[in-house]
């Protein structure tokens, strides 16, 4: 990195700070309709800050539900590779609003954190490539590779727009490589590459008994009831190390392989972290895996909500017509979604008794798992700039989480995908008190530079 560079990161942090202090203070909230205006002002407030920052090209695209974003500079050359830079200016819903301790859309700097919603989740990581550019742009002049942005405004939504965009437009969006910053690392020190993450499926359970709830002194041990038969349902669904009991949901989950297991064993993450960071007593599932392959290579199935019957104050000693659960399962490579979904409803319908009903739907739609191989060029280029910016090797981790848009990307434009992020785990994502650690957000300019260089063949 040049001296000249250098200077122009030192003496422009507190801008950078005070711009996407502005940007965090937009609740563009994507899920709630009455933050559609919001959802506009910040889409136009990313456009004349991108143009500020010296990219071409930019503009606001309308879709039927909220806007794209895309911009380039594309000078550095057919030699050089193009690089397709994602992210999404969307946030997450603020509740439960009485657990922040400042108000979540009034930006607030605490000893070394931001705390805001959206400050780690993706409008802080997205502004870090934002920023990187601008640095490049203003001091050097130029740009060691070919670059194209495409962000989105509704990934806490679905991505309904993008993904209607994306297959017509891959010739506007061809590139060599896709770059995307929403996923984290292990602690200020101690960078991580995510070089998987689980795929998902996702459905609402509905038993049914009589057709009315029921006074349960008339009735009660002649009818089965509906929440005691969901609980014998959802209870078969797993042994008692949490292996899912669902007849072929393991059939085509590969095993990991020896140097992955090695490379994942170099994080530092057992059950002494789980317990601390999670507040559980012990820690739980498939004895043959560690904590770190169990969260993050491992096909799970969860139970995520229950409800059924009266559960206001007082009591009514009623026998309900009804229960529901929802369920998800991440899944991992060559685990088919849909195949998923129906092999689930298939065993639930099979452990029906007669004497209730059950109807399984899928909610949201599926998306299959990604994964990369850890020696590819572009994620050794990725491990090479952290090592310049962090002096110390990242290790390599499959993530547990989802990101959809990862293999859509894959699938419509055929171009690798490398996870750059710069969140920590205590970033409290989808929760009250969301932050980003602010010397984060500066070494991410420094690493997205740094990695810039690696793949235009400058690195030092």
């Amino acid at each position: 990195m040049t001296n000249s560079l250098q200077m122009y990161l030192s003496e422009n942090k507190s801008r950078q700070l005070d711009e996407l202090v502005e940007w965090l203070r937009i609740p563009s909230i994507s899920t709630e309709a009455a933050h559609k205006g919001d959802i506009m002002q910040a889409a136009e407030w990313l456009v004349n800050n991108m143009r500020t920052s010296g990219l071409d090209h930019v503009e606001l695209i309308e879709t039927d539900t909220h806007p794209l974003i895309y911009g380039d500079w594309l000078h550095a050359g057919a030699e050089q590779p193009t690089i397709l830079i994602y992210g999404h200016y969307d946030v997450q819903p603020v509740d439960p609003l009485d657990l922040w301790e400042t108000p979540p859309f009034e930006p607030t700097v605490r000893g070394d954190d931001l705390f805001a919603r959206g400050a780690s989740d993706d409008k802080g990581q997205t502004f870090i490539h934002v920023k990187a550019m601008e640095a490049l742009l203003q001091t050097v002049g130029t740009l060691p590779v070919n670059v194209k942005f495409i962000i989105e405004g509704e990934e806490e939504a679905g991505g309904a727009a993008l993904d209607a965009y994306l297959p017509n437009h891959t010739d506007k969006l061809a590139a060599d490589l896709c770059l995307i910053s929403d996923t984290g690392i292990l602690s200020p020190t101690q960078p991580l590459i995510t070089y998987g993450l689980r795929g998902m499926w996702s459905g609402e359970i509905t038993v049914t008994g009589p057709t009315s709830d029921l006074h349960s002194g008339v009735y009660g041990g002649a009818v089965h009831n509906a929440n005691q038969a969901l609980a014998e349902l959802l209870a078969a669904l797993h042994n008692e190390e949490g292996h899912v009991m669902v007849p072929g949901f393991y059939d085509n989950v590969e095993e990991l392989s020896m140097e992955e297991r090695q490379e994942m064993a170099r994080v530092p993450y057992g059950e002494a972290e789980l317990k601390n960071g999670t507040g559980v007593p012990a820690a739980y599932g498939e004895a043959d895996y560690t904590i770190v392959e169990r969260a993050g290579s491992r096909p799970t199935l969860e139970i995520n909500g229950m409800w059924g019957g009266y559960i206001g104050d007082g009591f009514k000693t009623v026998i309900p017509s009804q229960a529901h659960a929802k369920i998800s399962c991440r899944l991992v490579p060559n685990q088919d979604p849909d195949r998923i979904g129906k092999l689930i409803g298939d065993h639930l319908q099979s452990l029906a008794p007669d004497t209730i009903t059950v109807d399984i739907q899928e909610r949201g739609g599926g998306s299959p798992a990604f994964v990369a191989p850890i020696d590819l060029p572009e994620i050794k280029a990725a491990a090479r700039a952290y090592q310049r910016v962090f002096g110390i090797e990242p290790v390599f981790k499959r993530e547990g989480g989802s990101i959809p848009v990862v293999v859509d990307f894959q699938k419509a434009l055929g171009t690798p995908v490398v996870l750059l992020g710069f969140g920590l785990p205590d970033d409290n994502l989808h929760a009250p008190n969301e932050k980003f650690h602010l010397p984060l957000f500066y070494k991410g300019i420094e690493t997205v530079i740094a990695f810039m260089e690696e793949m235009g063949g400058r690195g030092s």
